[in-house]
């Protein structure tokens, strides 16, 4: 590989990532990293929560599992090592029912299988030291849980890239691709680029991407948005870290929980709401390309079937801050609905099958001298460091 060409598609955390890890494996290669967008991290990685996710809820032996364990060491320590901000603050996971308390000692069986260590089943007066304003009948303590700030470590890791000699060519859309013999070329919207291997990392556009790279695959990303409010000055002291949710099996979102984030302050959020524009951030974005797109998906029609009462109260909770606020008192019941100001929104790109069914792992397919990933959603930002290198072990099958 040392010499050839490899271009890198998208500058969100997994393509970035990727690129510096093919680096590190082949120092004398040729490197390019397209970016439609005029900056990195500006879709998925710049609007999540800045979770470092320590690997606790993931099916044990499943790749999300596996590297997010390994990613959140990698990320810690490339964090310390480039003086990114970061704090491995710990998780409060929080039982409000009866019904919940198998499901949280299910946690603590996961995350130990895992190789988490410190998880702590806490009665309310312990929670009560963590979080003084938590309600709950009981509570997982995860330690090794954290936060971060995601764009930074995107923009350390482009100019890390430059340094080594690679190209972050920002405002570069790829439309298409040609295989011409064993070169690839991108049209791209700065002309034409060539190379002799193709890793592409979409996040939204994945599926477009790896389709216009002429891979056949039965998935399609569907976008749901997630809004998020932030706790306003003089209620910031009701959460000190991250206080979430016990997840219900039956759904397929964790549900709106409460995060400090690193740069000051709380958020709350997301919920999860279909969206008719991959990369619409507000609740009345649409594109009519993306609308057609999600609606004429069997697929999803048979999810919205299967989860229907789900959908709608995530929709009428994202229309409603009082029904958002209910949510959230479940969690810290002092929370008032004058506490909340809004505060953005991301959009998490998720892969559906024709069934109905998410696909639930990380998703990387590899053939004909290109990787494509296809299925990313979080923890991919935490685990990015540990994928990059997945990608890169992949291309080399592929040379």
């Amino acid at each position: 590989m040392n010499g050839k060409r490899v271009l890198v598609v998208g500058g969100g955390a997994v393509g970035l990532a990727a690129a510096y890890r093919i680096q590190q494996r082949w120092p004398d290669v040729r490197l390019t990293l397209a970016e439609k967008e005029n900056a990195v991290a500006q879709h998925q990685t710049g609007n999540n929560s800045g979770v470092l996710h320590c690997g606790l809820a993931y099916r044990p032996g499943s790749a999300k599992a596996r590297l997010s364990v390994r990613g959140i060491r990698q990320m810690t320590e490339f964090c310390i090592e480039h003086g990114i901000r970061h704090d491995i603050c710990g998780n409060l996971v929080v039982a409000v029912r009866e019904e919940q308390l198998p499901r949280l000692q299910n946690l603590m069986e996961r995350g130990t299988a895992n190789g988490l260590t410190g998880l702590r089943l806490l009665e309310p007066p312990q929670m009560r030291e963590l979080e003084p304003h938590v309600g709950g009948i009981r509570g997982l303590h995860v330690p090794e849980e954290g936060i971060v700030d995601y764009p930074a470590v995107c923009q350390t890791l482009a100019r890390l890239i430059g340094a080594r000699g690679g190209e972050v060519l920002c405002g570069a859309e790829v439309r298409r691709f040609e295989l011409r013999g064993t070169e690839w070329v991108a049209h791209t919207t700065r002309g034409e680029l060539v190379s002799d291997y193709v890793v592409t990392c979409g996040g939204l556009q994945a599926d477009r991407l790896a389709a216009a790279a002429g891979e056949k695959t039965d998935v399609r990303i569907v976008p749901f948005r997630g809004d998020y409010y932030k706790l306003k000055p003089g209620r910031e002291h009701l959460v000190r870290n991250l206080i979430y949710p016990v997840a219900d099996p039956k759904f397929p979102f964790l549900g709106v929980h409460f995060t400090r984030m690193i740069a000051g302050g709380v958020e709350a959020g997301p919920n999860a709401v279909l969206s008719l524009k991959r990369e619409g951030y507000t609740r009345t974005s649409f594109d009519l390309a993306d609308a057609v797109d999600a609606l004429t998906f069997p697929g999803l029609w048979r999810f919205l079937g299967k989860h229907f009462s789900m959908c709608v109260g995530e929709l009428r909770r994202a229309f409603s801050k009082r029904l958002f606020t209910q949510s959230l008192q479940t969690l810290v019941p002092e929370v008032r609905e004058d506490d909340l100001v809004e505060a953005g929104a991301g959009v998490r790109a998720q892969a559906m099958r024709p069934e109905g069914v998410l696909v639930e792992d990380f998703d990387i397919i590899a053939r004909r001298r290109a990787v494509h990933v296809l299925n990313a959603p979080s923890p991919a930002a935490t685990a990015s460091l540990a994928i990059g290198e997945e990608i890169a072990a992949r291309l080399a099958e592929v040379e």
